[in-house]
């Protein structure tokens, strides 16, 4: 029995091959990941240093780790979301050697529990997801927040957090913004995003989207592409936004754009991506039509607000996998997917695997960059060159060539004459 089998706290082991099988397939289909894994393990960036992970437990995100594991780190892992956990994903990895704390539909005891476990591994680097592992940190382990070196943060709602953790001056240890990174945001956001949200839905749903009303709440990248596609698959788009430039954006797009009460009493589909609470709220749930679908691509299972759909219900039953019905006292039904949790991935397999290539690419590069550099505490932007990389390394992987500056051209893009 391997040392990580001991410490682990998993639902069944049993499921170790079939999770295998998944960690290989997604290997297939990042040649960014392969590249550094390679690398990772003739340099041995991280040799004898402890890093937790604090991520989605599907199958790309165990790639990433056992590529941080090549780099000689004694890795440990806890799940950023209970409806996303997939337990034969975290048996194969746990049969690779990586400690690993999580289930799906662990409680929210639980789910607490395995992230201060995760802390328990007294890392010394971390990778965060929405800033759970940070919060804990300096809410509860000041010491031991003292004794991080730095780490890496891959979310919207993460930085959000981190940036008024570091806005206070009470950030105790760097942290670089993987989210910020040009080929993060670009790309995972946007084509990620756009593309797993519709999977989730779709697959759970198993309903047509064209000729329907979606009404998208937030128009940040992952907005973008959650529109865009919704457009594409021949949906009618509303988006509801609170912030004028990004609203004259949608309309430039060719999108409708209204308040979210007016845009509640057309939308059959409605899909949150705020990183802020209850975008959709009671007085947005009394205009909806009957058989309205609510889903959230935002981090934290809070945009729609579940208190409010609940006040409102006079019954509640589970209709499929991942489905609630709220039935109102007037008859209208509301549905809610995956609890309002993440739909891309408690609903679906999350992002494409080619597009966290790029983004994990950036977390291993990030994490590299922090463990061997001395960075002062607070939030950080990525290193430029290590964007550029990634789009090279991206590039590369397609086959594709660019064109090059001359040394006549840089000296004109940097002269005032």
């Amino acid at each position: 029995m391997n040392q990580a089998r001991e410490k682990s706290q998993i639902r069944n082991f049993a499921l170790a091959e079939q999770g295998e099988l998944k960690i290989d397939w997604v290997r297939e289909h990042m040649p960014l990941l392969r590249q550094l894994e390679e690398q990772f393990r003739q340099t041995q960036p991280f040799a004898g240093k402890r890093i937790s992970m604090c991520l989605h437990l599907e199958a790309k995100t165990a790639y990433l780790a056992l590529v941080v594991q090549a780099g000689g780190a004694d890795v440990a892992i806890a799940a950023s979301n209970p409806l996303s956990t997939q337990d034969d994903v975290v048996a194969g990895l746990v049969k690779r050697g990586v400690t690993t704390f999580g289930w799906y539909g662990a409680t929210q005891e639980e789910y607490q529990a395995h992230l201060r476990e995760v802390l328990n591994h007294d890392p010394i680097a971390l990778i965060d997801d929405g800033a759970d592992l940070a919060t804990i940190l300096h809410r509860e382990r000041p010491e031991q927040a003292a004794r991080i070196v730095g780490g890496c943060e891959e979310t919207t709602t993460g930085i959000i957090r981190l940036r008024a953790m570091s806005d206070e001056g009470i950030l105790k240890y760097p942290m670089i913004a993987v989210n910020d990174a040009d080929c993060k945001h670009l790309f995972d956001n946007r084509y990620g995003t756009g593309q797993s949200v519709w999977d989730g839905v779709m697959r759970t749903t198993n309903l047509v989207i064209a000729g329907k009303t979606v009404v998208v709440v937030g128009y940040g990248w992952c907005g973008k592409g959650v529109a865009m596609r919704a457009k594409g698959l021949g949906a009618k788009v509303i988006v509801t936004e609170v912030d004028p430039i990004r609203a004259v954006e949608a309309a430039m797009d060719g999108f409708s754009v209204m308040p979210i009460v007016e845009a509640a009493a057309h939308g059959d589909f409605f899909i949150t991506v705020t990183g802020n609470q209850y975008v959709i709220h009671k007085a947005a749930m009394e205009r909806m039509k009957d058989g309205a679908i609510l889903g959230n691509a935002g981090h934290f299972d809070v945009e729609v607000s579940k208190p409010d759909l609940e006040s409102l219900a006079v019954t509640v039953r589970r209709v499929r996998p991942n489905i609630d019905e709220y039935k109102l006292a007037d008859g209208r039904r509301i549905y809610l997917i995956a609890e309002g949790r993440l739909v891309n991935l408690a609903a679906g397999d999350g992002h494409p695997a080619e597009v966290m290539d790029m983004t994990f690419a950036l977390q291993a590069l990030g994490l590299r960059e922090v463990v061997q550099h001395s960075y002062a505490p607070g939030l950080h932007k990525i290193p430029r060159e290590l964007d550029l990389e990634v789009a090279r390394m991206r590039l590369q992987s397609w086959g594709v060539t660019i064109d090059q500056l001359t040394d006549q051209q840089v000296a004109y893009l940097h002269s005032w004459q």
